[in-house]
């Protein structure tokens, strides 16, 4: 989504004067794009109903946990709304992540802050605007470009609605830090994160080489408090062969898959072709073959149609890919098993990473907290609550001044990327205008003789495919650049990339394009002349008013829309899997896995969106409230992803919504300059505009004085977990659980004694009744109440005003998963937690279908002997596709997830 509307906004950045003035520009993107929404929303009516893995997954997936699943939502045309909305936005904090509920509050906290701003500035600027006197017409006259200069008193207007405004945006901003600060403490402190081993470990980067002994490590944080410790070493050998290993495996796997088919293919068609009935039994034989390997086969599958590879791409030598891979994996075995041993016994090379784990959370958050190294940058920087199999082990190895160059370098390069990206837009814009093109450069003269449909495809669609490849490189690049510079985990990329991805938008898709030229003209000008960014953009922002509604139209519209059909996945469901799935793993692990979100990428698209809509708050306030309405739109949509389609795998325990959340400051800051930039014009004209600028300069002081506060104070709380919630949680656990008893004793006698007075259930006595927005937690919600049971019962206003107290920590922990989904662990898992992947790492199960010719008996018992092999639960149906048992759940390759 964010990609394409990029695209669309670049693509057209030389148009954005010409679209400011008419009515009919809005509409001629307003209409098709009602069309499109209106033909996918019934689309996906119509198709939910028989795509059940498509549009409702996580109702039935079987690797997801019962207390994971969401309950099934009725198929008709427009009932499953209702069904949708009776599950509140909590439900996806208790059942699915933190992530995925920040991410809905997120959206519809712009929705909110929008429609808000609609309400402030709809009844006053538009009336002001449109009498200012400037002879503007249609939308413009919506807008500060209709004012007069003989009229710029009414600028007054403008500055102190964007005080409130602006002022409001900022207690938002406020009250959600504290929303999330206190819901991050709950959701820490709760039993099912506490007990989970991920929130007892610490990660120590950068770690001296006299530190690197677990005799030292535990002396160091206290023999008694340190439970495991686990070095990281050098793994690449090993990592290679594991890799080969596997690559092998899989190789044998297909070819196993491929020979059976071929085998029953060949039967079928030799029977088809004698007009016989012959009975299959007597080809199987009763299960008895000959010891030869591939003898079952062999009746009907020559020896040169075997499944074949060569070793290397074009020129390799060819080999029989059944034959190569059983030697190679018997190869392999011995030596990985080696390698395995010596790095449990710490025989190998040592690096500068080590994993702590602590009996209790409050000692690894003690650590965490802690200076640990008296050196600058040693033992630093670490990490806590890491699940292991999001820890990009290749990035543990690098030490603190590799560390420091991986990043300067990086960030250079990212740097150059914003500014330089116009470059590539603009070549393949000019493809689109290829006549002007061939007149500045000669040697592609050659093009005005080719056939003309050729010629429109090059105008055409190249430049299409060109520019929507080029954008979709955008995140893979950054996400890349994220790794090198360091990242030790995916949630820290992820993080990283999201700061990286709203510069990039902010600059070549709001700056780039509102000032109808390119990053690398517009910068040096404003580096040398600083004064000037305020008027240019000022200059510039209001012609284009009418360009971002049509951008903002286009993207609520036809993009949420997109994001409920799906049409990516429907394709790849539908077409890539049958023609790419040619292994049951292969057909398993695409019905079972379900679509995830790069929080990276997904955040500052809506960001961007808003960040617009609050830059034109005060100068063309039409933009909010189309921006209102598209920003709910996707709220709508993800909501039911989450609900019943996605699945957060990477875990950033809610972060990428405070840095959503600053990044939202931004547009306060651009919209605060753009209008110092306009009354700074005005004032050169009429000295009536000379007193908005002044109070909009003090004002801007003012909110940056108050911004450096608030984060100030705010840092520490979204870093750390305070001492003094420790013990105070472990009265309220032991309160729940004498509650809970009481509760037991008093059920037991009431049938005799009569009903007894209400009891308070514990937290996790199912779906919270909370409000599931914005709003503050409902009062009547069953839960455990200490500090507010005797408070006075709050109204509407109240719960606004005063989230320290109704969102405040005692509110917050009603809502986060109970004692009932505590985590315990094997023996064998809690000992290899932190251990690198390759070092644990066993041979995969080859899962092959069975069939009617006994082909995969025969294969099952001769690859046994080298790797672990079954064909239960998969089978060729009588169309020799390959079919495998969902009814039985799971299927024998099946390995449940540890939740670290």
């Amino acid at each position: 989504m964010a990609n394409d509307g990029a695209h669309w906004l670049v693509a057209r950045a030389d148009e954005v004067k010409d679209t400011s003035s008419s009515l009919s520009a809005l509409l001629t993107v307003l209409i098709p794009a009602l069309i499109s929404f209106v033909v996918m929303v019934l689309l996906f009516i119509i198709l939910r109903k028989s795509n059940r893995r498509i549009y409702m997954p996580r109702t039935y997936i079987g690797y997801l946990r019962p207390w994971q699943r969401t309950p099934d939502t009725p198929t008709g045309a427009w009932n499953w709304i209702k069904a949708m909305y009776q599950l509140p936005d909590t439900y996806v904090l208790q059942h699915h992540s933190m992530d995925a509920f920040l991410m809905l509050r997120f959206l519809k906290l712009c929705s909110v802050i929008l429609f808000v701003g609609c309400c402030i500035t709809f009844p006053i600027l538009w009336p002001v605007n449109a009498t200012g006197g400037g002879g503007k017409t249609q939308l413009n006259m919506l807008s500060i470009s209709n004012i007069h200069e003989t009229q710029y008193g009414r600028y007054y207007a403008h500055c102190f609605l964007a005080w409130i405004f602006v002022a409001f945006i900022f207690f938002m901003v406020t009250r959600e830090h504290l929303f999330y600060i206190n819901l991050r403490q709950a959701y820490l402190f709760s039993p099912a994160y506490a007990s989970r081993i991920s929130s007892r470990t610490v990660l120590f980067t950068a770690v001296t080489q006299d530190l690197l002994n677990k005799d030292k490590i535990r002396t160091m944080f206290g023999r008694d408090k340190v439970k495991n410790v686990w070095i990281a070493t050098d793994t690449k050998e090993l990592e290679d062969k594991v890799k080969e290993r596997d690559s092998a495996a899989m190789k044998l796997e297909g070819a196993e898959t491929k020979l059976i088919i071929l085998a029953n293919k060949a039967r079928a068609k030799a029977l088809k072709k004698q007009g016989s009935a012959e009975n299959p039994e007597t080809d199987i034989g009763d299960g008895q073959f000959d010891d030869e390997s591939g003898s079952v086969a062999a009746r009907w599958v020559e020896a040169k149609k075997r499944p074949t590879h060569r070793l290397k791409m074009l020129i390799g030598k060819k080999v029989d890919t059944i034959n190569w891979a059983r030697s190679e994996i018997e190869r392999l075995s011995p030596e990985i098993e080696e390698l395995q041993a010596k790095h449990r016994a710490g025989e190998t090379k040592l690096v500068t990473s080590v994993f702590v784990e602590f009996y209790h959370q409050s000692d690894a958050q003690a650590s965490f907290q802690s200076v640990a190294h008296n050196l600058p940058l040693h033992m630093s920087p670490r990490y806590i609550g890491l699940d292991p199999t999001q820890v990009i082990w290749s990035n543990l190895r690098i030490k603190w001044w590799e560390r420091l160059g991986r990043y300067a370098a990086t960030l250079t390069f990212v740097c150059a990327m914003i500014i330089f990206w116009a470059i590539p837009t603009a070549v393949v814009g000019a493809i689109s205008n290829i006549d002007s093109l061939t007149k500045i450069v000669p040697f592609l003269k050659f093009i005005d003789s080719v056939p003309s449909w050729i010629k429109g495809v090059i105008t055409g669609l190249l430049p299409t495919v060109m520019m929507a490849i080029l954008m979709a490189l955008v995140p893979i690049i950054l996400r890349l650049m994220a790794k090198l510079g360091g990242a030790p985990s995916l949630a820290a990329v992820e993080l990283t990339v999201q700061n990286w991805y709203f510069a990039f938008q902010i600059v070549q898709v709001f700056l780039v394009v509102t000032v109808a030229s390119s990053a690398a003209s517009v910068v040096p000008d404003i580096i040398e002349n600083p004064a000037s960014a305020a008027s240019l953009l000022a200059e510039n922002i209001p012609l284009a008013s009418n360009f971002y509604i049509s951008y903002i139209v286009l993207q609520g519209l036809s993009f949420s829309a997109g994001a409920l059909l799906q049409i990516v996945g429907l394709i790849l469901s539908k077409i890539l899997g049958k023609l790419l799935d040619s292994t049951p793993r292969k057909i398993y692990t695409r019905w079972s896995s379900l679509a995830g979100l790069g929080w990276g990428t997904v955040y500052p698209a809506f960001t961007l969106l808003t960040v617009i809509a609050i830059v034109y708050s005060c100068i063309a306030p039409l933009v909010m409230g189309f921006g209102t309405i598209g920003l709910y739109l996707f709220y709508f949509a993800y909501r039911y992803n989450m609900l019943y389609v996605s699945n957060a795998t990477i875990d950033t325990q809610g972060r990428c919504y405070t840095r959503g959340l600053q990044h939202l400051t931004i547009g306060c800051y651009l919209s605060m300059v753009c209008l110092i930039g306009l009354f700074a014009m005005g004032s050169g004209a009429n000295t009536m505009a000379l007193g908005p600028l002044i109070l909009m300069i003090i004002f801007l002081i003012f909110v940056i004085l108050y911004h450096l506060s608030m984060n100030t104070a705010m840092e520490p709380l979204l870093n750390y977990l305070p001492k003094n919630l420790e013990a105070e949680e472990e009265s309220l656990l032991a309160a729940e659980k004498a509650n809970l008893g009481s509760l037991n004793e008093k059920s037991k006698t009431e049938d005799v004694t009569g009903p007894t007075d209400s009891i308070s259930a514990p937290r996790d006595s199912g779906v919270a009744n909370v409000d599931n927005g914005i709003g503050s937690v409902d009062s009547a919600e069953k839960g455990l109440t200490v500090s507010s049971s005797t408070a006075p019962k709050p109204n509407v206003f109240t719960k606004f005003l005063r989230p320290d107290l109704y969102h405040s920590y005692h509110e917050m922990r009603k809502l986060v998963p109970g004692s009932s989904e505590i985590v315990t662990y094997t023996e064998e898992a809690e000992r290899d937690a932190y251990c690198h992947p390759a070092v644990t790492a066993q041979p995969p199960l080859l899962w092959i279908p069975r069939d009617a010719l006994g082909v995969s008996s025969q294969e099952v018992a001769h690859t046994s002997r080298v790797i672990a092999i079954t064909d239960e639960d998969a089978y060729l149906d009588e169309k020799l596709k390959i079919q495998w048992n969902q009814e039985k759940g799971e299927p024998p390759i099946y390995e449940e997830k540890v939740d670290y």
